[in-house]
């Protein structure tokens, strides 16, 4: 399996302070802003991110994210090993495929692919 990147995700009450924080005091570049959910990365080394999650006090969400090359072969792997999988394998409207597993520690992982891009007019 090919693991491309693994980042935190915190659940935040304080997203424009966070946004503050991260990019002003800590000087990464916020590379994502879905509203619910905001990605900062290390300017010289993409792979090094953090994303804050709008904590809307709904039930519990992903804590860590994991993007592997091929999703649907993970997903795979984890339903022929029973694994606890707590939201389905899913193409998501902002470009990902995903699903959500529970490891040994009770940690939800959001383990993900992004879904191929359509190639745009010439």
């Amino acid at each position: 399996m090919s693991i491309r990147r693994v980042v935190p995700l915190v659940k935040s009450e304080h997203l424009e302070e966070s946004r503050e924080f991260y990019t002003d005091f800590l000087g990464l570049t916020l590379a994502m802003d879905l509203g619910h959910i905001m990605t900062y990365v290390s300017p010289i080394n993409p792979t090094a991110q953090i994303s804050m999650l709008r904590d809307d006090g709904n039930e519990a969400g992903p804590q860590v994210g994991i993007e592997v090359a091929d999703v649907a072969e993970v997903y795979q792997r984890a339903v022929a090993r029973g694994l606890n999988i707590i939201y389905p394998l899913t193409d998501e409207p902002w470009g990902v495929r995903r699903f959500f597993v529970v490891d040994p520690n009770g940690v939800i992982l959001n383990v993900m692919s992004h879904l191929p891009q359509p190639e745009s007019p010439k």
